[in-house]
């Protein structure tokens, strides 16, 4: 596949030599789904999905406003879908990729090209496989420079890495995912994980291969940090040097420095480091690019706890002695006030070049509670959840499933075909009670549906996240196709509609497309429903995911042709 026209342009103009690409409108790109064998964790060796052979996938590069066409080509095992994680895809959900949703899976030995329109997303956002466990592997960045003829709007780097945090498993993550569609049972946990597919100094055999960065004295760097995780969410850190936060999902934010972050399945951050910590004089050179679990359920980590490294090391004038990298101590991983700290500093920059604009009046209310919860085991099966009962998890004890019928939801919408999915999920859960407190265990059975909310065009909408202790309290990483939301509050326990609202921030509010919804506590976001089409909304857990802690938002046509959907592309996907 060799170095794309779009990232040889952003090469030559990140070294300086055009100040943009000539060929800023259209891109092309050629994904190929591909087996390769990978080896990790003391010669481990399998045979993973990958694209074009490189785990993580190839970076897609692009300026506001672009379009890059991305054909998908499935010389793969299985049937795959792609996402364009935080790309909000005006009026085109047919590219959008979540299977059952948008699309069918591309068939093996098929091919589908995906448009993806980049508006008003700049910095860092991503891409991932929306099938099964896919997106284990099958994952990579995409980065958006600013608009032509403008600039960031902060100091410019001198250069940039990017840093993806992810897991590995020993074992075949289809045959993970396989397992626990069949028991009902939590996926086994990954063995390692990873900053660039690597576990790292401290992982059984892999110090060799921990991934690397070089920097130059008195330069200045950007961060591109991906959280692609399937279970944890993270405290990330460089040793020995603060972090000016700049960017999340692909939006600005004020600059804001902290010697850590904590990073949600999903979300992406832009963060500018200096690199002044070396002299000539000083052996200290090398410095561990760290990240650590985080975790504050109500139950024993049911997920991999390994710390993962990477390593900045500044360029020498000479040979220098090997020396083990300094390290910094992060917050331990069950430290909510931390992480809650961190996310508490978030603000968008709302400036003049870079505008907020928080709907002030809303039209749609919804309070949705988010659980884990318990369905019954079918008769003659054995089940491994919670008393013999299979894992659910519900957003309003709506747990989703995906259509019986062999027809997406996208397709059933604009072909307005019946019995695919009920156009009533609903705005409120069904019984109101302490949602934080000591449930009883009679009231954490759900059951399956395929429910969706209808929004008429234009919509404000505001919802509430209210996290709840059904099984076990824990944090949600909530995540919305389509459109990017403004959290606009957070807060711990029951949230409470007189006096919560009081606090909201409706001048600068973070703009996100995953909120972390706190262990037993609560998130508010609001959007406009000026996005016509089938979207998805979904915990980005994906063993939440699969238990059914999802659902669909369809927003209608608006009257003008600008705000309708696109017609359907010819080459979709059959099912």
């Amino acid at each position: 596949m060799g170095l794309s026209l779009v990232r040889l342009g952003a090469f030559l103009m990140l070294c300086g030599f055009i100040s943009s690409p000539a060929f800023a409108a259209t891109l092309y790109q050629t994904f190929v789904i591909q087996e390769a064998p990978y080896t990790r964790l003391c010669n481990n060796t399998k045979n993973i999905l990958t694209v074009n052979g490189s785990y993580p996938g190839p970076t897609l590069y692009a300026h506001g406003g672009d379009t890059i066409f991305v054909t998908v080509i499935n010389n793969g095992n299985k049937n795959i879908t792609l996402h364009w994680h935080g790309i909000d895809q005006p009026r085109d959900p047919w590219s959008d990729g979540p299977e059952y949703i948008t699309q069918c899976p591309i068939q093996v030995g098929a091919n589908y090209t995906q448009r993806v329109q980049i508006t008003e997303e700049e910095g860092t956002v991503w891409w991932h496989a929306h099938s099964d466990f896919d997106r284990t592997t099958v994952h990579g960045a995409i980065v958006i420079y600013p608009k032509l003829n403008t600039t960031y709007p902060f100091a410019k780097p001198d250069g940039e890495f990017i840093l993806i945090l992810g897991e590995w498993w020993n074992q075949d993550v289809t045959q993970v995912y396989e397992t626990a569609v069949l028991t009902g049972g939590d996926p086994q946990i990954s063995d390692a994980n990873t900053i660039n597919s690597q576990p790292g100094d401290f992982a059984p055999c892999s110090a060799n291969d921990t991934f690397k960065v070089q920097v130059e004295q008195g330069k200045r760097y950007l961060l591109r940090v991906i959280n692609s995780a399937m279970s944890n969410e993270f405290f990330f850190a460089v040793a020995g040097h603060n972090m000016t936060v700049v960017g999340s999902d692909g939006s600005y934010t004020k600059p804001y420095i902290n010697e850590y972050i904590m990073i949600t399945p999903g979300q992406t951050f832009d963060l500018l480091i200096e690199a002044n910590q070396f002299t000539n004089s000083s052996a200290a050179y090398r410095y561990y690019i760290i990240a650590t679990p985080f975790f504050d359920g109500s139950v024993a980590p049911s997920r991999d706890a390994n710390v993962t490294v990477a390593i900045l090391e500044y360029k020498t004038n000479g040979t220098m002695p090997a020396t083990v990298p300094i390290s910094i101590s992060l917050p331990e991983f069950d430290n909510t006030t931390a992480a809650a700290a961190f996310i508490d500093g978030l603000r968008s920059l709302a400036s003049s070049d870079h505008p907020v604009n928080v709907p002030q009046t809303i039209d749609e209310h919804m309070f949705i509670t988010v659980s884990v919860n318990e369905v019954e085991c079918p008769n003659n099966a054995t089940c491994s959840g919670i008393f013999g009962t299979r894992f659910g998890a519900s957003l309003n004890n709506a747990s989703f499933q995906n259509p019986v019928a062999l027809v997406d939801i996208l397709d059933a919408y604009y072909s307005s075909i019946a019995g695919v999915y009920t156009p009533d999920f609903p705005d409120q859960p069904p019984v109101f009670f302490n949602f934080t407190g000591d449930i009883p265990f009679n009231q954490s059975f759900t059951s399956k549906s395929t429910k969706v909310k209808v929004l008429e065009y234009n919509t404000t909408v505001e919802i509430v996240f209210q996290g709840t202790n059904m099984l076990t309290g824990e944090n949600h990483p909530m995540h919305l196709h389509g459109q990017s939301f403004y959290v606009v509050g957070r807060g711990f326990g029951n949230y409470d509609n007189t006096t919560d609202p009081l606090n909201y921030n409706l001048v600068d509010p973070p703009l996100e497309n995953t909120v972390g919804v706190p262990k037993n506590g609560w998130a508010a976001v609001r959007f406009r429903a000026a996005n016509p089409g089938v979207w998805f909304m979904h915990c980005h857990y994906d063993r939440h995911t699969l238990w059914g802690m999802d659902t669909v938002f369809i927003t209608k046509n608006g009257k003008s042709k600008n705000a309708q959907i696109m017609r359907p592309p010819s080459n979709r996907p059959p099912c």
